[in-house]
């Protein structure tokens, strides 16, 4: 008794893809039945293309109002604005980074969905193609024998009963037996054009599957690096770093929205065949094979009888009445020609043969397994190729966001740039340990020591500024200055302490200049 049969049901999301308003190039309605051979149809297909180049043409120009808008804009550089510029610049491109991350996850998954859903779809087929295959060599062997290995054995044995009339009516009542069986092979379908267009198609799918596979990798990664790379730019500051990488961030928005569109066609177009798939088989094999035994594979009800049940009943009912005028011969005319036993012998080894393999056809056109791998194609393509195609939708729509906000972070950092370098660039005369003031300290050691000497005054004045001295300010001469030099020269614990007065130099300096003047006034004593 036949298994019962597991029903086909179309999933929410291809009833509403199917929904979808059709729409032509001039905007009028189109029939949603699945047909791709009409033209009409295809531009309804197209149209959804033409929705999403709008949308990419609507964000890039968005994209062009905001850059003129922000690099023409001009501010006041305050010291709040210069505070919320950088935090501002940092969370956005965190939430792009975060965004892209997210997008490629979702892509990823609806890369493999996909990819799972299209080489179950690959299998099923390639199932059901073996089978109709191995119907059509069993039909074709049994004709050989019944037609070709049969006569070989009938020849000999009409020469060796020529004597005995009723066993070479026995010999013509086997080889009218023989092409009953011939007949009712003839009249199974022949399935050698429905193999090919199914090897055709198997081989079509898994090269585009490949390439599209591989095409949606190749794009996570490129995502992935574009906003690695950006956030380094953003994190070193490289000016021409963030220029490129914005570049190439704009060229994915654009393959983000052409895959979209692309995804978009992709899962309506399918989502129309997986509503009524059982119409648009029907109506597209009546050429190769009859409607009848396409219902029969299609529906594999109880309620539906085999249409070869006929044919396969008439070729049992014939090799059984060959074998029992054969098992007669065997027994009644083998004693009288003992010749003609191997003859028989092999007439009857070859309806052993056939009778196994009438057992093999009636198994491989039953209808549940070639059913079977109808509802796995089915299941392949429309459950889980249709939701890879609205995840890999979906990872279209986050990574346009996450590369749109990109974008509008690249002018707020441009700027920042440009204002810390403007910042830098006026202390760098004033600070002693900018690679600036090192350089002209090393190409002219004078001014070097003035602006040391300058740094050290101005910071000394600020620290008494904080700090009032206790010392009273002193109108002492220089040579003063150079006595306690002298005084205090020698102990290092009198290093540190502010002399006289304020903006005083170092005591190491007044230690060099007092030690230069007692010297002079050597020379300049008379000698005894």
């Amino acid at each position: 008794m036949p298994a019962a049969r597991v029903e086909y049901i179309a999933p929410w999301w291809v009833v509403w893809l199917h929904s979808v308003p059709h729409l032509n190039l001039r905007l009028q309605r189109v029939d949603s039945t699945f047909s791709p051979g009409d033209e009409t149809y295809q531009e309804s297909l197209l149209f959804l293309g033409v929705i999403a180049a709008i949308g990419l043409g609507l964000n890039l120009i968005f994209l062009a109002v905001y850059l003129v808008c922000t690099c023409c804009c001009r501010r006041d550089h305050t010291v709040q604005t210069k505070q919320s510029n950088p935090c501002c610049v940092t969370w956005t491109a965190v939430v792009a980074g975060l965004l892209c991350c997210a997008a490629v996850g979702v892509g990823f998954y609806g890369n493999s969905e996909t990819n799972d859903g299209v080489y179950q779809l690959i299998y099923s087929v390639d199932n059901a193609n073996h089978t109709f295959s191995g119907i059509d060599e069993l039909v074709a062997a049994n004709t050989q024998k019944m037609q070709v290995d049969l006569e070989h054995h009938l020849a000999p044995l009409s020469e060796i009963f020529a004597a005995r009339g009723d066993y070479i009516q026995t010999l013509k009542f086997i080889q009218q037996m023989a092409g009953s069986v011939v007949k009712q092979l003839s009249g199974l379908p022949v399935w050698r054009e429905v193999t090919m267009q199914l090897t055709e198609l198997s081989l079509q799918t898994a090269y585009v599957e490949h390439y599209r596979w591989l095409s949606y990798l190749l794009l996570f990664i490129l995502d992935l690096v574009i906003c690695l790379v950006t956030c380094l730019g953003l994190a070193r500051r490289s000016k021409c770093l963030l220029a490129s990488m914005l570049c190439c961030g704009v060229l994915t928005l654009i393959l983000s929205w052409a895959s979209l569109a692309a995804d978009t066609a992709a899962a309506v177009g399918t989502s129309d065949f997986c509503m009524a798939p059982d119409l648009y088989i029907l109506n597209n094999t009546q050429s190769q094979i009859s409607s009848e035994v396409t219902r029969y594979y299609l529906h594999c009800s109880q309620s539906l009888s085999s249409p070869f049940q006929q044919s396969l009943t008439a070729f049992q009912r014939s090799l059984t009445t060959m074998q029992i005028q054969v098992a007669g011969l065997l027994q009644f005319a083998v004693p009288l020609f003992p010749t003609a036993e191997k003859d028989l012998l092999g007439i009857q080894s070859l309806l052993n043969s056939s009778e196994t393999s009438l057992h093999q056809l009636t198994a491989m056109l039953d209808c549940r397994g070639l059913h079977k791998d109808y509802l796995d194609a089915l299941t392949g393509i429309c459950y889980d190729g249709i939701e890879g195609l609205l995840f890999l939708g979906l990872f279209s729509i986050l990574a346009a966001l996450a590369f749109s906000t990109l974008t509008c972070a690249g002018p707020r950092a441009w700027k920042h740039f440009i204002n810390r370098d403007r910042d830098y660039g006026d202390i760098d005369d004033d600070d002693p340990f900018n690679p600036q003031a090192r350089r002209i300290a090393a190409h002219n050691p004078m001014r070097g020591q003035l602006h040391s000497f300058c740094s050290y005054s101005s910071g000394l004045g600020s620290q008494c500024s904080l700090q009032p001295p206790t010392q009273t300010i002193s109108n002492a001469p220089v040579s003063e200055y150079m006595n306690q030099a002298i005084l205090f020269g020698g102990n290092p614990r009198y290093e540190n302490v502010p002399l006289i007065g304020r903006g005083s130099p170092p005591p190491t300096v007044l230690k060099r200049a007092a030690t230069h003047v007692t010297m002079s006034r050597e020379h300049q004593l008379p000698r005894p």
